[in-house]
């Protein structure tokens, strides 16, 4: 099996080789953060990938939406170990694993926000205390889309303008960036990926950075918290497409959910698999239940409202 893999090499190495040691079906990956769908376009009908891993939903909507992927049997298997609201409807993706887009706020403050919801983001007590990432990136994009889902286009962008109206900063950097910055006391609250903050508490330069904030799991009185996925994709002139399925049912089996889910402090998308000791520590939660494909139909109209409010200007 061949794989293309936006996911770094620590994450999926250990379970390819178990999946060889257990199946005897040699694996070849491509790894690189960037362009492997350009690479994948130019080499059309000879391109040796079987499999795309991705790092984020987006990128499993774009491979559908440009035609570089093919539907694949939906076995008992799979229904079994991925929830409906995680397959693509016409079988072309499925997620491998969960991240919550939470709401971190700064130890500093003494306010309970065990209740917060993403839409009190834009509420006045919150003037010039928020960062974020651009609002075009893939994470926050996923949210906004979220929101025109659940809120309608109106409400959202006025969520949009709210937001933008508390911003302590303009858009920059990456999640871990505003972490960073509530621990400077820039802001207070900021956006992120559940992940994260267990990359920073394993890195001892930003560490200090992780224990200054608590993690919210929003929404948990309503829809529950927006979630971004990781995922599979059978590529649409794959060589060995039987195998990329074997690959793909093995990746969703409960021992392969635990180490790929704690590899990277994720959440497993098969229900009852084992969390790392780190995110059970963070407490259960509530998750929309929104189906990611119903989510995706919304992120065209997310980045119109985005560029109408001139929200990262």
């Amino acid at each position: 099996v061949n794989v293309y893999s936006f996911r770094q090499p620590f994450l999926i190495e250990p379970i390819l080789e178990k999946f060889t040691e257990e199946t005897g079906i040699k694996t070849n990956v491509i790894f690189a953060r960037d362009g492997l769908i350009q690479r994948i376009k130019r080499e059309g009908q000879l391109s040796p990938a079987d499999i795309m891993l991705t790092s984020n939903f987006s990128k499993l909507i774009q491979f559908k939406e440009e035609g570089l992927s093919q539907p694949f049997t939906l076995s008992e298997t799979l229904k079994t170990n991925i929830p409906s609201q995680y397959r693509d409807s016409e079988n072309h993706w499925l997620a491998l694993t969960q991240r919550v887009r939470n709401i971190y706020t700064s130890k500093r403050n003494a306010d309970d926000f065990s209740n917060i919801r993403y839409e009190d983001l834009t509420d006045e007590k919150f003037k010039g205390r928020i960062c974020t990432r651009s609002a075009k990136h893939p994470y926050n994009l996923g949210l906004i889309a979220s929101l025109i889902a659940h809120d309608g286009e109106a409400k959202t962008e006025a969520w949009l303008r709210g937001v933008k109206a508390n911003l302590a900063r303009k858009p920059q950097g990456n999640d871990r960036t505003q972490v960073k910055a509530i621990k400077e006391g820039l802001c207070d609250v900021a956006l992120g990926n559940s992940y994260y903050l267990g990359k920073m508490l394993e890195d001892k330069e930003q560490k200090g950075w992780a224990e200054a904030v608590n993690i919210n799991f929003p929404n948990q009185t309503n829809r529950g918290s927006h979630i971004n996925v990781s995922g599979a994709v059978i590529t649409k002139y794959a060589k060995n497409p039987e195998n990329a399925l074997k690959l793909i049912e093995y990746m969703t089996d409960s021992k392969a959910q635990n180490m790929y889910a704690s590899l990277n402090m994720e959440y497993p998308v098969k229900s009852g698999v084992e969390l790392s000791n780190l995110v059970a520590s963070w407490g259960s939660f509530k998750e929309d239940s929104l189906p990611l494909d119903e989510i995706s139909k919304y992120r065209p109209l997310a980045l119109k409202l985005i560029d109408e409010v001139k929200f990262d200007l």
